[in-house]
């Protein structure tokens, strides 16, 4: 008996789905970032409301991006990995522009840090999805600051998006740990969006290859903020 399962067919069906919710998602979501920047009276009764419907449709636009990331990686692996030259900074502004309305409804200061004429290789628009979602997740555990720095140590980009809250939990650290030694054996989906993200992230980072060495996730505690810390280096 066919196993279907494993049908191409299937898997085209769920990724056409699946891109069909996030743009929903992305309208919904463009929608409350207009309405939030046209009324940054954040005493306004219903701005807290909307400033966390935001949050929750980012979050859930991020999930979306991921699995059709990982379907490209998984479902269709010939699907082409865009790696080019890119200016640190300008990969920094975007991020920075993507997260702005977000970030001010909820009344929390973005630093950054980077080295402007630093031009590094690496797949534009899945960094972007990768360091977007670790400020999202960051969001949750700060008190009222995030940092993302961008820097080179040695022969790697290392990105950092740290926060001053207070710090990941044992099994959080150990599931960074996980994601990048077993991959997704090694971590648990069951709990929230926390594996999928680690695991993407971790995905993303293997990808990234330069005389045979490859990029790496970590999560540490500590830091230039105190709190979090979620490293994503590349060679």
């Amino acid at each position: 008996m066919e196993d279907q399962t494993s049908s191409p067919e299937l898997f085209l069906f769920l990724a056409s789905t699946v891109h069909d919710m996030k743009n929903s998602v992305s309208v919904v979501s463009g929608t409350l970032e207009s309405l939030l920047a046209a009324n940054p009276a954040a005493s306004a009764t219903p701005y807290p409301e909307m400033a966390q419907m935001l949050y929750q449709t980012k979050r859930l636009n991020d999930n979306l991006i991921q699995l059709l990331a990982l379907y490209k990686r998984v479902g269709k692996p010939g699907y082409p990995f865009d790696v080019n030259p890119q200016m640190v900074g300008q990969l920094v502004e975007q991020v920075v522009a993507q997260e702005r309305v977000l970030l001010a409804s909820k009344g929390i200061a973005l630093q950054t840090s980077f080295p402007p004429e630093l031009i590094w290789c690496l797949d534009e628009d899945l960094i972007i999805g990768v360091l977007g979602h670790a400020i999202n997740n960051a969001i949750r555990y700060t008190r009222d600051t995030i940092r993302l720095s961008l820097a080179q140590v040695g022969d790697m980009l290392e990105m950092r998006v740290e926060d001053n809250g207070g710090g990941f939990s044992p099994a959080l650290l150990a599931a960074g740990a996980a994601a990048m030694d077993g991959g997704s054996g090694g971590v648990n989906f069951s709990t929230n969006s926390t594996g999928l993200g680690l695991y993407f992230a971790s995905e993303v980072a293997k990808m990234h290859k330069h005389r045979e060495r490859s990029g790496a996730i970590a999560l540490e505690n500590g830091g230039a903020l105190g709190g979090g810390c979620f490293i994503l280096r590349l060679p």
